[in-house]
């Protein structure tokens, strides 16, 4: 991957990125992941220039299936 410190400082540097369908068609708070790569960078919508946070494939699957679960509070 682009980084051993599972960060990027410019997620622009990355290609292929892509909103989940269930993110709307608001534009509001959104991440943004590529599965281009064998780890999985992940950034905000809002700031595509701005760092990306890098998870190993199995640590982002126990978190989206956490999110799935609703294991986090909403806002």
């Amino acid at each position: 991957m682009v980084s051993s410190k599972h960060t990027t400082p410019h997620a622009s540097t990355l290609t292929g990125w892509f909103k989940s369908s269930y993110s709307g068609g608001s534009n509001g708070d959104c991440l943004e992941i590529t599965r281009v790569y064998a780890d999985v960078p992940v950034r905000d919508s809002k700031d595509p220039h701005g760092a990306a946070l890098i998870f190993e494939p199995s640590a982002w699957s126990a978190f989206v299936s956490a999110v799935k679960r609703g294991e986090f509070p909403t806002v």
